[in-house]
């Protein structure tokens, strides 16, 4: 089948340092692409696959599970790995879990994770009815395009399948049982304002995880694709801050134009 305009997976070889971006359940890289130009333009080796099922139709997502979204980013992971030093793996809804699933999974191999507004556990009742219900009913309306900001649209499917709902489901119970196993730095961005996923997600992933260096960012002006909304600077900016920091390079590292404000308010 061929992509959605906009579907494509972005890659980019820079330096040394990597991200991999994981994009969200029934999303696309699309969502990630500003996120990753962003990190490009500035020197960073960046890595956004498109998972399988995703970006063509709905219905081809009904014959994938979370082993194969996982599988995609993991392959991506690697291929990250053997060109960079270092690798940063950054995610988004389902893609916070991937990203937490690989950090869970690969050590001190991911050296820090940054997630906006991650999904980690059913906030609807009606989702125990899925396992029953995807016999008989194939889908549900879609959940792309929770953006505040006019004019931005994510380019995802206007329908949910349900087996895939399904497979999800369980995959959150796997990566809830292993939140205590990510110890990485931890950078969390969440929405005020969710449609999508509640925020008790990232209190629960807060409150499990054994990382010790945490830093939590409330985005006051954003829905559910922060990326592409209102506080989609404060994203990429506090993102690449935070690889700059654990890197030793980039603006938190002391650029000239910090050290000039530094100087100026010691007088």
């Amino acid at each position: 089948m061929p992509l959605m305009p906009g579907a494509e997976p972005y890659r980019h070889d820079g330096g040394d340092i990597g991200v991999l971006l994981c994009h969200g359940f029934t999303g696309t890289p699309q969502s990630m692409r500003p996120w990753g130009e962003y990190l490009a333009g500035r020197g960073l080796s960046v890595s956004a696959p498109l998972l399988p099922g995703h970006g063509t139709r709905w219905q081809d997502m009904q014959v994938t599970g979370w082993q194969d979204w996982y599988a995609e980013v993991d392959r991506e992971f690697r291929a990250l790995s053997g060109r960079c030093e270092r690798v940063f793996v950054f995610g988004m809804s389902m893609g916070g879990a991937l990203t937490l699933r690989l950090a869970a999974q690969h050590g001190a191999a991911v050296s820090g994770i940054a997630l906006v507004n991650p999904s980690v556990k059913a906030d609807s009742h009606q989702l125990k009815a899925v396992p029953v219900l995807r016999h008989f009913v194939p889908s549900v309306p879609g959940i792309a395009s929770d953006i505040a900001k006019e004019g931005s649209v994510e380019v995802g499917y206007d329908r949910t399948p349900l087996h895939a709902v399904h497979s999800l489901s369980r995959f959150w119970n796997l990566v809830r049982r292993d939140l205590p196993q990510v110890t990485q730095p931890l950078l969390l961005l969440r929405s005020r304002v969710d449609h999508v996923v509640h925020p008790s997600n990232s209190a629960l992933v807060l409150s499990r995880v054994s990382s010790t260096d945490v830093t939590e960012t409330v985005l006051e002006r954003s829905y559910h694709v922060a990326t592409l909304d209102h506080d989609a600077e404060t994203i990429f900016e506090q993102s690449y801050a935070f690889v700059g920091r654990l890197t030793g390079t980039g603006p938190a590292a002391g650029d000239d134009e910090s050290n000039e404000k530094e100087d100026a308010a010691r007088g």
